[in-house]
């Protein structure tokens, strides 16, 4: 899709607390069910994105996060507002139709980094290294 065309915008974005999920309706017929983690760990902001290629920051400890608030960014976004205290990230409708889209592939890889760096998504864990012998 190029920038001149018109991205799916959502219809209808419901946020189910107790099972922590964020279920967002488009206007093109597609709906996707996002895990707040999953929204969390690929937050837009620059706090994990990082200002440019290869300064992104890991995120871990996130399975139990929650959002507590959805606020309106103009026509074209919204803020969450995660329980942990994150609040910067800024989803546009792309940003969140992408999410949706990709959504199998970007948890899987989410989960190769988490492993490779020996980090864990239970919060209170910073992951443990196990060294074996040669």
């Amino acid at each position: 899709m190029t920038d001149t065309e018109q991205h799916p915008r959502p219809v209808d974005i419901r946020l189910h607390r107790k099972s922590r999920l964020l279920e967002v309706a488009f206007d093109n017929g597609a709906t996707f069910t996002l895990p707040c983690e999953y929204l969390r760990v690929y937050s837009p902001s620059a706090e994990v994105r990082g200002h440019g290629p290869g300064q992104e920051v890991l995120q871990y400890g996130k399975k139990q996060v929650n959002i507590d608030a959805i606020e309106p960014v103009g026509q074209y976004a919204v803020k969450l507002v995660f329980d942990d205290g994150h609040n910067s990230g800024i989803y546009s409708w792309n940003v969140l139709y992408n999410l949706g889209s990709h959504q199998e592939a970007l948890w899987q890889e989410y989960l190769d980094k988490l492993a490779k760096a020996g980090k864990s998504r239970e919060p209170g864990e910073a992951g443990v290294t196990i060294h074996r012998p040669d």
